[in-house]
Parts: C-alpha cells; structure tokens; sequence
C-alpha cells in the first residue's frame, strides 16, 4: 500500500471508528461488536505506525472516549483516564517489551510486570475523603466524566466508608481510586430472562447493561441491576503509607482498605509468565462469572511505568493483551461457488487470512445469493467475519463506507462450476440441474458419516476423499464391505489406523431410526423431520412378533401418497413432495437394499414418543443455549413425551430463545407463542 492509498484507508476507518465509538461510549448503543472495533482500531494504529506523518488530532488513536451526556454533572479527572494500545499475539508483545527496554534503556531481565483480567465492564473513578465516598464518575472523554456518585453508591462492592483493621482514621485524606463496573453473567441471565417474561428487546451484552445501568437518572433502577465492581489503580493519595512501589502493591492497599479486587490478577516475572497466564485464561474464561475479553499487561514498578510516559493517549508501560477474538474485521478478495450433497450452490467468501476465535480464517459460507443480497456485500467489501466455538465463520455485516470505488458486484453462475449442466433457481436456492451430479457423491458422504446421521468418529471428509480417490468406494454402502487390509495398503495409513477406523464403520452398522433417515441425505429432511419419519413408519408398521428392518421402512415410505406423507406433523407440501420423489427413485431404493446386504441395521427403541409432563407439548429451539447444546435439550423434550419441531407455527407450545435467536423469535412473538430461556427449559425437564 504506498502513501495515497494508506492515506485513503486512515481517512476512511477515522470516520468509522468515530461514528462507532460515539455509539458506544456516548449513546450506550453497540453498532458493532467491541472486537470487531479492536480490529478496525488496530488496522489503523499499524497504518498510522508505518505512515507517523499521516497522524491528526483528530484520529481515534489519539482520543480516549466519547463525549459525556448532558444529563449528568460533569467532573473533571485530577488525571486523564487513559486508555491502553491493544496487543492480539505474542509478537505484539515482544515488540512492545523491545520498545520499553530501547525507551528505558533497560534489559528484559529488569522488567517485570503485573497481569490483571479485563472486565468488560464500565470505567470508574472513586474519590474518598477522610475515608468516606464523596465522588464517582464515569471515564467520559477521558479529560471530563459524568457524576455518578448516587448510583455508585448502590453498588455494593464499592466501599461507602474506608477502613483498615475496622478504624477509618488509618485512611488516606484523600484518596483517588479507579475500577471497573460489570455485570456478572448470571445477573446478566436473569435481567434477559426478565425481559423475556414482559415479551420486551433482550439485551445483547453485560457491557451494555452495566454502563446504561451505571447511567440511569432514578439509582432504584442502578440498584435493581446488582452490578458488581473492582478496584484496580490508585490515582492519587496524601499519605506517604498509601504510595506504594510496585502496581501489585497497589491492590494490596486497596484490599486492604475495603475494596474488591480480582484475586485472579497476578504478578509476571517475564514475557513467558505473561503468555503462560493470558493463556490459561483465554481458556478457562468460560468458568469465571464475568465477561473477559484479554489481559490488562502493566510494568510492575511504578517509578519505573512513571518514566515511560504516554505516548499519544495511552501509556507506554501498559498494554490490552486481547485474547483470540470471536470477531474481526477483513477484506473479501473473491467469492467462489461450492456445490452441495443435494446439488445446492453455496457462495463461499475468500477473505485476506484473519485471526478469529484462535484460528486463522481464510474463508466464510455465505449460505445463498439472497444472503449476499442482505448483506449488500462485493468483491473487495470490508467485512465483519464472526465464529463462535466451532461454529463454521461467517460473515455478520459489510462496512460500505470503507469502499474505495474498485469493489465488483457478484453473480451467480448460470451453469454448475462442477460439471457445466445448467443451473436452476430452486426458491431462494440454485440447483445443478444434473442429478447426478459429481459433487453430489462426495458431500452426500460427507453428510452420511456426520454426527447428525452415522457420527462416525475418525472417518471425516479428508478420509473420504482419499477412499473416492482410491476407488475404495462408490457410495456410503462400501464403507461397510472395507477390509482393515484395504485402508493399511494406503500410504500414510498405517494398520493401527485402519484398525480404528474398520472398528467405528462396525459399530455404526447399527443405527438409531432418526439417524438412519436424516443419512439418507433427503432433500428437506433435517433432524427433526427424519424424527417425525421415524415415528409415521413404525406407527405403520403391523406385522406382529418381527422386527424391524430397512425394507419394511423403503416399503412404509414408498406406499405413502402425497397425502399421506402430508398428514404427518410439519410436513408441507414442498416436503412430502421431496420425499415421496425419493423414494420413487430406483436409484435411492437400490442404495438403501446395498446398505440392509453389508449388515446396516435400525434401532428403533425410543423412537415413538414416551408419556410424560411434557406429553402434547411441541416445542421449537432457535439460537445458541447458554450451557446445553440444542441436540441435548431436543433428547431431554422428547424423553419426557414432548415434541420438537424445525419451525413456529400456532400450534407450537413453546419457543426455547438462546443467544442469537433470529427470525423464530420473530414469527414466535408473532403468533403469541411463549418463549422461555434455557432455565425455564431446565425447570421443565428436571
């Protein structure tokens, strides 16, 4: 990028990141997630290091916050509330303790350091006055904050009077005190939940919550929100006793004068210490009761981070060490088409390689055309890339204002990148209109040994790919004739992996019902419905003292009429018609009669609904549970007699709402269907 171009980016990301921070900081209003803003603000940050010319006063670089609102008092800071420069790996940090040591003139060895939890919370300053709370304000612009004291007040983690050993003439005179305010995540849970009960907006974060709660002008509201605090910095204090040497000393005082502090904050004798404990947290942050989102790194020795100073409007002996983000911002170099195990073309985004959720994406699903239309996104787009734990990365919203005119629209082709038959619009999805269609074999394996259908553990589409590559196989019927001998022969399998693998096609030889259907790859047909299937064909089933095999399902299934298949619950027309198809297909039938010859078997037990609490009750889940996964709570409903559905519709009893529940919640509202949270659920399944 040379000089004009760079110039051009900053331009346009200080435009950006003002508009997204005065959102944030001034409206208490989120228009993106914190992460993806720390990526935007360290693309600047680099540019601005590389380009020191191009830096203005006015770049968010060299701010702090937003402006305070007006409906509270403003106060100002005996020092400015700094804010820290963001650090996402380990060569980050390495290059910020090099230039310590270069601006100190000291060697590593003489540095330590002391490593605190960031909470996303809510900033805070704290004066005492002969040992009693007199003032709270919030960050504000970093110069000038808004009074909050009577809200502080109600937060009972702040100390309203000091004391040391029970006498509050041991306290400073005056004492200046910095923290932070949050939410925990079980309070956070049950304000949701209350919302949930009034059929009111649920909030998005803790953050949120903390700082709007923080900011209301009635403190009974403050109050009823439970925030919690911790102190972390003394600011300021006139008694000798209370200025210590080191910033671990620090907390010392303050627990020691009544404050709360984080007890998992520690001291870090080196870089390696530091990593080891960033690490360990990054990991185990799902059990602390509070939102983390890094590691707060500070030199130890206070003479010693005095004498580095500020550098812009951050100080140079303390950075954000931030752990591997759910979101980050990146460029789409180009969009590439997939074709799927039912012929569906799915565009699939080539990004610029970005770090998010601690592995490096290069690409993101963009599910269909009419998602690329949603999203407004071109060839070229910054994008916000999100992924969640496992979950396959996605793209969640396009930044138009950081185009620069070069950006291309995308079109869907109009013949099979696979083998060149037309494409067909299919609703919002295209098909490749040749059914047999190459693709379609290798996903239609993919699928089959997926842990929604056989769960085959160890054999995942890289293995399946070198079968069909082989000639081992022609379809999911083969993997049970495999021999150990066959997959030993390979190169790089040796017999041990053969053996794993023949031992796991075995034991799946023998699969539940549900499982057996939703395999088959039918087009339409998802877990839920595969259940509904399951169910419709046993109740068919009448020959008595017989067991039940593949080819009474295939004979069930292919006497059912459109009608028929249309009187099973949630099974439209569209459905039975996709069903009916396959089983009228020579083809399909000939492939379920191979996989009954090599020994494939269905289990059929707990299959038809049980008699319980929850007997004529139907259910449908939407979004991501807090604590179960949605496959468990499906196996909870259903072992109590109730049922669970794809979709909403009137007869639905219940909506079960996690986090990012979308067009369900929705359509439930809609219908005045009643959404609970997961610990309603719980409650109802105990």
């Amino acid at each position: 990028m040379n000089k004009t171009e760079a110039k051009s980016r900053i331009d346009k990301l200080k435009v950006e990141i003002n508009r997204y921070r005065h959102s944030y900081h001034v409206l208490d209003r989120s228009l993106i997630s914190d992460e993806a803003l720390d990526s935007l603000k360290k693309e600047l940050y680099d540019l601005e290091a590389k380009h020191p010319e191009l830096i203005t006063p006015d770049s968010p670089t060299q701010r702090v916050a937003g402006e305070p609102l007006k409906e509270f008092k403003k106060v100002p800071h005996i020092e400015p509330m700094l804010s820290l420069n963001d650090t996402f790996s380990e060569k980050d940090m390495r290059d910020w303790i090099t230039r310590l040591e270069n601006y100190l003139n000291l060697s590593e060895d003489k540095l330590d350091f002391f490593c605190e939890l960031k909470i996303d919370g809510l900033a805070i300053e704290l004066i005492y006055e002969k040992g009693y709370l007199v003032q709270a304000s919030t960050r504000g612009n970093g110069v000038v904050g808004e009074d909050v004291t009577q809200n502080a007040r109600t937060i009972e983690a702040i100390p309203l009077r000091l004391n040391v050993n029970g006498q509050v003439s041991n306290v400073p005179r005056r004492l200046i005190v910095r923290g932070e305010v949050f939410l925990t995540k079980k309070e956070f849970a049950r304000i949701n939940g209350e919302q949930s009960k009034k059929g009111e907006k649920l909030y998005a974060n803790p953050r949120n919550v903390a700082a709007g709660s923080v900011r209301q002008l009635d403190p009974k509201v403050t109050a009823s929100r439970k925030l919690d605090s911790f102190a972390y910095e003394i600011v300021f204090s006139e008694d000798p006793e209370f200025k210590p040497k080191t910033h671990e000393e620090k907390h010392e005082i303050l627990h020691k004068l009544g404050f709360k502090t984080n007890p998992a904050n520690k001291e870090a004798k080196s870089l390696a210490d530091v990593i080891k404990f960033r690490n360990y947290w990054e990991e185990h942050r799902d059990k602390l009761p509070y939102e983390v989102d890094g590691v707060v790194v500070i030199i130890n020795d206070n003479a010693l981070f005095a004498r580095a100073g500020v550098i812009g409007k951050a100080p140079r002996g303390a950075v954000a060490y931030k752990f591997s983000p759910k979101e980050a911002t990146t460029v789409v170099k180009g969009i590439k088409v997939q074709v799927g195990r039912t012929g569906a073309l799915t565009p699939v985004a080539e990004l610029e390689p970005v770090q998010v959720g601690g592995i490096t994406i290069a690409h993101a699903t963009l599910h269909n055309f009419d998602e690329i239309r949603r999203l407004g996104l071109k060839i070229g787009d910054t994008v916000i890339v999100s992924r969640a734990g496992d979950v396959i990365p996605k793209i969640t919203k396009v930044l138009p204002d950081l185009r620069t005119g070069k950006e291309k629209e995308f079109h869907m082709p109009k013949n099979c990148p696979v083998d060149s038959s037309p494409v067909k619009a299919d609703g919002v999805i295209y098909r490749c209109s040749n059914p047999n269609c190459g693709a379609r074999l290798r996903e239609n394996l993919y699928h089959f040994v997926s842990r929604g259908a056989y769960d085959m553990q160890g054999v995942g589409p890289k293995i399946i790919d070198r079968f069909l590559d082989e000639g081992l196989i022609t379809d999911a019927a083969d993997l049970f004739a495999l021999e150990i001998g066959d997959i030993a022969a390979l190169e790089r399998f040796g017999e041990k992996s053969a053996e794993n693998i023949v031992s796991e096609l075995h034991k799946k030889k023998k699969v539940p019902l549900p499982k057996f259907i939703y395999g088959l790859g039918i087009l339409h047909v998802g877990d839920e419905t595969a259940q509904l299937l399951a169910r419709y064909a046993l109740s068919k089933f009448k020959i008595q003292n017989s067991k039940f095999k593949i080819m009474d399902f295939v004979e069930i299934m292919a006497s059912s009429s459109m009608e028929d298949l249309q009187e099973i619950p949630d099974v439209g027309p569209k459905v039975a018609e996709s069903i009916y198809q396959w089983f009228h297909d020579k083809m399909n039938i000939r492939f379920v009669k191979n996989l009954e010859d090599v020994g494939v078997a269905v289990l059929t037990a707990n299959v038809m609904p049980a008699s319980g609490k929850l007997s004529g009750k139907k259910f449908v889940i939407t979004g991501t549970l807090p604590t179960i996964s949605r496959e468990e709570a499906k196996e909870k409903i259903r072992n109590m007699g109730g049922d669970v559905s794809e979709s909403v519709s009137a007869k639905t009893d219940y909506l079960v709402a996690g986090e990012e529940a979308g067009s369900k919640l929705k359509k439930a509202e809609g219908l005045g269907v009643k959404v609970i949270g997961e610990e309603e659920l719980k409650d109802m399944i105990r």
